[in-house]
């Protein structure tokens, strides 16, 4: 049986994830989670929900490629994941992947009101720093 790959965009607010299919060639975005005390538990049921193998979490680099303030929270969360969870957690660079995410959004035509949900954004995000790592494998 085949397992799927879990992508998350890491926010100090909300945490946008999407999963892979199951040969773990295309990404999906699927939602988002409020970055609160109960995001482990919801991590947790994502990962069995969905058969999950790994998590990509994008490390949002600068672009001199140097880990900044929000690079360091990242590596905090990924801590957390390594050890409350018993999988892999992959640190993807995800440079760009918000402005990325906005415009293939307007390129698909998604009503503005839609785009401006931040919600809708994160979980994009969340599919292209996830593709790009299947992308790469």
């Amino acid at each position: 049986m085949y397992k799927r790959i879990l992508g998350l965009d890491y926010g100090s607010r909300r945490i946008g994830f999407a999963v892979s299919d199951p040969l773990c060639i295309i990404a999906q975005p699927v939602g988002v989670i409020e970055n609160s005390s109960s995001r482990m538990e919801i991590i947790k049921k994502l990962i069995s929900d969905y058969d999950i193998s790994s998590i990509v979490i994008g490390l949002p680099l600068n672009l001199k490629g140097e880990r900044g303030q929000k690079a360091i929270e990242t590596e905090e969360f990924c801590g957390l994941l390594e050890h409350d969870l018993d999988i892999p957690i992959i640190r993807w660079d995800e440079r760009f992947t918000t402005k990325i995410s906005q415009q293939t959004l307007r390129t698909m035509e998604v009503k503005k009101k839609t785009r401006e949900k931040k919600g809708t954004v994160d979980s994009m995000a969340a599919a292209l720093i996830l593709q790009g790592y299947l992308d790469s494998r």
